[in-house]
């Protein structure tokens, strides 16, 4: 397969700068999946590597070798769009192998190697159908397997799954980390859904306002979030974010008094703020529980039961209710007053500027 390298890599249409020195490496048959916020510059960033956009300025090398010249035919990658684009007319055997039939592939080898990705994506079946007998997933499917009839360096996948329902596009999140695992193939996947994100990639790229946010694993995202915009992104349910301020801080962590009052002690290095300060706290639902003697008072606003796990929207005073994820045995009811326990030491402090203030070394969160 491949590595990709990106270095200061920018795109400008006019005077507008779409993405502002991005600096990437992708590893030979990694996952990796940018994701972020409709306008982020995501599928730009995508296009570009595949070629189908100019670059501004920087360098994207493949395998080493600078391509920012090289047209998307020899770059040898395949892009799977959020649109199948299969051709009504032709059967699936056909569609996986036209691009085989126009490079002149004699028929035996591209009969071959169609049957084997269709062995792969278990379209076997379904090779002499049209496109009208099958469903969003196959069709899906097929698109997939046009691309891995090529034997390309990289696949890119541009928001494939957007056009399937909820519970195909969890079925097709199983079958993509299967066939990345099946391949061994390097793969960039972009997605706003930052769910398929998390529960695919081998390393997550955040997107916002065209420049990387934090690069990482989806628990280093998720347990140690470089800023309020990661934070806040990645998660779900949401991150629950609440204003305050640092009251003291000693060598066991900073006490932060919340508009309601309430001051929590928070293990991070009581060096990175000083008193009177402005921060935001930002606590995890499952970091909350309900306790009567919890430090936080509230009224439950409304009652989500998921089966497993139950999630409560908890208003208590400030703008957006907290979220709480408790047992799907919880028994709680909208419009009870409740009391929520804190558990400071999975909390995150974000500064004015919105960078995390560090945790201390003794209270690092899971990695």
């Amino acid at each position: 397969m491949a590595t990709l390298t990106l270095r200061g890599l920018r795109k400008s249409y006019g005077a507008v700068e779409a993405i502002k020195g991005i600096d990437l490496d992708v590893e030979d048959r990694e996952f990796v999946v940018f994701v972020g916020p409709s306008g982020c510059g995501k599928s730009t960033l995508l296009r570009m590597i595949a070629g189908l956009e100019a670059i501004t300025a920087g360098d994207l090398t493949i395998d080493g070798k600078r391509v920012n010249d090289v047209g998307p035919a020899d770059r040898g990658l395949a892009m799977v769009f959020q649109s199948y684009a299969l051709y009504p007319h032709m059967t699936v055997r056909q569609n996986m192998g036209f691009a085989l039939r126009l490079a002149r592939v004699p028929r035996a080898e591209r009969d071959r190697k169609v049957e084997a990705a269709a062995a792969i994506l278990q379209l076997g079946p379904y090779l002499d159908r049209t496109p009208k007998e099958l469903s969003g997933g196959q069709r899906q499917r097929v698109a997939i397997g046009r691309s891995i009839v090529r034997n390309p360096k990289v696949f890119l996948f541009d928001e494939p799954l957007s056009n399937l329902d909820a519970a195909l596009r969890g079925q097709m999140r199983i079958e993509l980390a299967r066939l990345h695992e099946e391949l061994q193939a390097t793969m960039i996947y972009v997605t706003h859904d930052q769910v398929e994100a998390m529960t695919m990639a081998d390393k997550i790229v955040v997107l916002q306002a065209g420049r990387v946010e934090q690069v990482g694993t989806p628990l280093q995202l998720y347990h140690h979030p470089a800023n309020l915009f990661v934070g806040g992104f990645i998660g779900s349910p949401r991150m629950n974010m609440l204003p305050g301020r640092i009251a003291s801080s000693d060598a066991a962590g900073v006490t932060v008094e919340l508009a309601s009052g309430v001051r929590l002690k928070v293990p991070v290095e009581p060096g990175a703020a000083q008193p009177g300060d402005a921060v935001t706290l930002g606590i995890r639902p499952e970091a909350l529980m309900a306790r009567t003697d919890g430090e936080l008072a509230g009224e439950v606003q409304l009652v989500e039961r998921l089966g497993g796990l139950t999630l409560l929207h908890v208003g208590h005073g400030a703008d957006l209710p907290l979220i709480v994820q408790t047992d799907g045995a919880d028994a709680s009811r909208a419009r009870t007053p409740i009391r929520l326990a804190v558990d400071a030491a999975a909390c995150h402090l974000f500064a004015a500027n919105g960078i995390t203030l560090p945790h201390l070394v003794t209270h690092r969160l899971v990695a």
